[in-house]
Order: structure tokens, then C-alpha cells, then sequence
């Protein structure tokens, strides 16, 4: 095996004191067959609720038909995907993985999804950030970049294992060009790994990073059906990698992290008549966002209307505070990023339907009004 080999191994980023960590192993773990199942303490007769029994089996830690459906959708080996509730508990299983309390770090770009410093500081990891860059020059649309330079150099000098990327970029809507993502990885594979967060992934023109895990298998992605898939309420996330690191974070994971409800629905989601639906239902949100976007964008209440590859836009107002209270006043309930390094005048704004934004568009209009 050549150096280079060696050094992108992503094995050599989990903590030493897991190297021989085996998890724990639940009545399900063992691949075993039988007609009569007593080895996990299980009700031998179903609750009154439980019209078909089901449920009174633990579910399988990592369904099989589940996790080959999601390998097909995000064009994957199915022992590269893990799946578990949504994209906080990959998250969470990555930092405890990979970062020893009290001695590694990890990366964020703010202003981006807040789990990854929480879950880094439940943990006793510290959090590095390296903001995002507002671009505002007249040859690049307007909008928020990652400094790939600036994370290089603090990645590089610090004890950062982990360097958390949001593409689209949740509050900003911005995607990441893979080039420079596969080219941050090249430089920090012998030092961490990088995270590449696509929960908006179905609502942008670039191509997915788990592309990229070949070349560079320090690169894991997460996915979600909780956006696109309209499944927020069933808590189905995926991690894409390196299928060793795979199986760290399975050891790493609770017994049975799926309801078998939950399974179910998924199952039954990832048809291909389903699929279709979907497909759809995201056209439907991209039509609507351009549509938003420019309504926005000719108000004069509003400041700027960043681009968006996501479900959502970032709108920067005037009178923020008034914003806020307008819409509120008008049912309409937003996302408040005012709290947010960089973001006092923001407001975060979901994609609804056309009647929903058509409302939104008349209570900016009316606040423009009053002004």
C-alpha cells in the first residue's frame, strides 16, 4: 500500500481508545434463524393496539430493505450507509467517534446549522469557526461562499477532526462547488474528516459530495428524507462513507435507532410512484422560490434576497423587527435569524405553497405600506 493510500484511510481519524470497540450487541444483532423467537425478552403476545403483532418485536438495527432503497436514491453501496433519526444523530455519532473529549475540535462556518456546535460541546469537543464570506462583488452573484482558505489554515493548525460543511448552506442557501470541497479534502485527509451536510440537496443544481468519496473517502455526507421527501415527522437520516467508518459509527449507534413504523412509511415512500411525487413536489418549490425571490426582491422593505439552492431564502429587511411583527400578526410564521452571527436583520423564509406565499408577498407589501 502506497503512502498515499495510508494517509487517505479515514480509520486513522477514530479515536485510538475505540480501535477495538465492539458496541453492544442486541438480541438483533446476531444473525440467526428460527421459528421461535425468545432471545430479547420481548411480550410473547401483542398489545391490544397492534392489530397486526408487529410491533411488539424490536425493530432490525439496520433494516436491509430500508438502507437499499436509500443506496439507490443517493447512488451508493448500501455498506456505505448508515441510517438512523434524521441527520442530528449521524452528527452526533460522527463527533463522538472521531473527537476525544477535552483534546479535539471541530470545524463550523458560520452562520450555518447550529447542531454541530451543540452536539461538539455535549460532547467536550471544542468548536472552531471560520465565518462565511458575504459576497457582494459585481462579477459573482451575491450571495454567502465558504473561505476554503481560511478553513484550510484553521483546520491545519489546530486539533480539528471533523470539518462540518452545509451545501445548501442552512440559513444561507448556498451550495458548495465540489471542486473545492474534493480539494479542502485533499489537504486535510492524514487530519480530518470532512462533512458534507446535503438536507437541501434535492433543491440544488450541484451534484452530491458522496460523489467525491471515492477519490477521497475523508468525505462523508449526510441526507435526509425530512425536506424534499416531506418525512420530517418520521426521522430518517442517512450518512454516506467510507464503508470501515461505517461500521465504527454502527458500534457507536443505540441497539435499535428506527421504529419499525417509521421503517415502514420509508419503505413505502422510496417507490418508485412515490419518488415520482416527489419529483414533482420539488419542482413545484423551485418554480415557487424564483417566483418568491423576485416578488421580495422588488419590495422596498427588503434590504436583499440572498440566491438560493434550497427550500427556503434568507431575506435581509430594513425594519427586521417590523418584519417580524407583520408577519406574525399575519399567521404567517418565519424562521428568526436575527440572533445569528451576521444575520440582525434576517429573517429565514420556507417555500410554501402559492397560496401561502402569495400571503407572505401581501404582508411584506402592507409593512412596505406603513413604512
Amino acid at each position: 500500500m502506497s503512502a498515499s493510500a495510508v494517509k487517505a484511510d479515514p480509520m486513522r481519524l477514530v479515536r485510538e481508545d475505540l480501535a477495538g470497540f465492539a458496541g453492544y450487541a442486541s438480541a438483533r444483532t446476531a444473525a440467526l434463524d428460527g421459528d421461535t423467537w425468545l432471545n430479547a425478552n420481548e411480550s410473547p403476545s401483542p398489545n391490544a393496539a397492534d392489530t397486526d403483532g408487529a410491533l411488539r418485536r424490536y425493530p432490525d438495527p439496520q433494516p436491509g430493505a430500508l438502507r437499499t432503497l436509500l443506496a439507490g436514491l443517493y447512488g451508493c453501496d448500501a455498506d456505505r450507509l448508515l441510517v438512523g433519526r434524521g441527520s442530528d444523530e449521524a452528527i452526533d455519532l460522527l463527533v463522538r467517534a472521531l473527537c476525544r473529549p477535552g483534546a479535539d475540535a471541530v470545524l463550523v462556518t458560520p452562520p450555518t446549522f447550529g447542531m454541530y456546535a451543540v452536539s461538539a460541546r455535549l460532547h467536550g469537543t471544542a468548536v472552531i469557526e471560520v465565518p462565511l464570506l458575504d459576497n457582494e462583488a459585481p462579477d459573482r452573484p451575491i450571495g454567502f461562499e465558504a473561505d476554503f482558505a481560511a478553513i484550510e489554515r484553521a483546520a491545519t493548525a489546530g486539533p480539528v477532526k471533523i470539518v462540518f460543511l452545509c451545501s445548501p448552506g442552512n440559513p444561507t442557501g448556498s451550495a458548495l462547488p465540489l471542486e473545492r470541497i474534493e480539494t479542502l479534502a485533499r489537504a486535510l485527509q492524514d487530519r480530518a474528516l470532512v462533512v458534507v451536510d446535503e438536507a437541501y440537496g434535492e433543491f440544488s443544481e450541484v451534484a452530491s459530495a458522496a460523489s467525491l468519496i471515492d477519490r477521497q473517502p475523508n468525505i462523508a455526507v449526510l441526507r435526509t428524507l425530512s425536506k424534499a421527501h416531506a418525512l420530517a415527522g418520521a426521522r430518517i437520516g442517512s450518512v454516506i462513507a467510507d464503508a470501515g467508518l461505517i461500521a465504527v459509527l454502527r458500534r457507536c449507534q443505540a441497539p435499535y435507532p428506527l421504529p419499525t413504523p417509521c421503517i415502514d412509511f420509508a419503505c413505502r415512500s422510496l417507490s418508485a410512484e412515490a419518488i415520482a411525487r416527489t419529483d414533482a413536489g420539488v419542482a413545484q418549490v423551485l418554480a415557487e422560490r424564483e417566483r418568491l425571490h423576485a416578488a421580495l426582491t422588488d419590495s422596498a422593505a427588503v434590504r436583499r434576497v440572498y440566491p438560493s439552492q434550497a427550500n427556503f431564502l434568507l431575506v435581509r429587511f430594513h425594519e427586521p423587527d417590523a418584519a417580524m411583527a407583520r408577519l406574525l400578526a399575519a399567521g404567517i410564521v418565519v424562521r428568526d435569524q436575527r440572533a445569528a452571527s451576521g444575520l440582525g436583520d434576517a429573517l429565514r423564509i420556507t417555500v410554501g405553497t402559492r397560496d401561502q406565499n402569495n400571503r407572505v408577498i401581501d404582508a411584506i407589501n402592507t409593512l412596505e405600506r406603513t413604512q
